[in-house]
């Protein structure tokens, strides 16, 4: 699979929060409790991606917003700007570099994908096995195996530390392991509406689910 920080925001879509919980809370109870108590989150991320051999692909920064469920603000500001916004029904990719805005309709964007567990609601999760995976690197990991095995992921992984959701590993079909940061992250914050809505830019080429 190409590498393309765009693709791996829209499978995450809404993104990620603070989940509280208590200090000897398993992955699967932080994850519950996040699911149940976090509404919408905003922050920064770090994702760096590897081959199957760990050698680093790419290397990129940004920052994040959500208000669950569905929709999302995506914003890549290094090394190339691109953003993605979920508004509910669509989501909508603009390259800036290339002046152009791809358009997917919400539910085929995301299906059984990261943004499923982060930007979804209960039944969404059924998409998922999800199973503790005990305790590494500080951190108490979860493991989601998607259903659909025609997906693009065979596993998405999430470590959390007593404050809330701090990593997610993203493994495809082709090896290559995507990881994501959480920086700043602050919990259920009153969001703008605005930031969940997008307009193509004057001359930018829209293609896609456009109607």
């Amino acid at each position: 699979m190409a590498v393309h920080s765009g693709f791996v925001a829209v499978s995450l879509g809404a993104l990620v929060a603070l989940a509280a919980s208590g200090a000897g809370a398993s992955s699967l109870e932080r994850f519950a409790e996040f699911i149940a108590e976090t509404l919408t989150a905003r922050g920064e991320f770090e994702q760096k991606i590897f081959d199957r051999n760990l050698k680093l692909l790419q290397e990129s920064r940004g920052a994040l917003a959500f208000s669950r469920p569905g929709k999302f603000r995506w914003n890549y500001v290094r090394p190339y700007a691109q953003l993605i916004v979920g508004d509910g029904s669509r989501v909508w990719i603009y390259d800036e570099d290339l002046k152009q805005v791809t358009v997917r309709k919400l539910d085929q964007a995301l299906g059984s994908t990261p943004a499923a567990l982060l930007a979804g609601n209960n039944e969404a999760m059924r998409a998922f096995t999800l199973s503790d995976k005990g305790a590494r690197d500080g951190l108490e990991w979860l493991e989601a195996l998607p259903r659909d095995k025609e997906g693009n992921f065979e596993k998405i992984r999430m470590g959390f530390r007593s404050s809330g959701l701090e990593v997610m590993e993203l493994v495809d079909s082709f090896g290559q392991t995507t990881v994501l940061r959480f920086q700043s992250l602050e919990r259920n914050p009153e969001l703008d509406p605005g930031l969940f809505r997008f307009s193509p830019p004057r001359g930018a080429d829209v293609i896609g689910d456009v109607k």
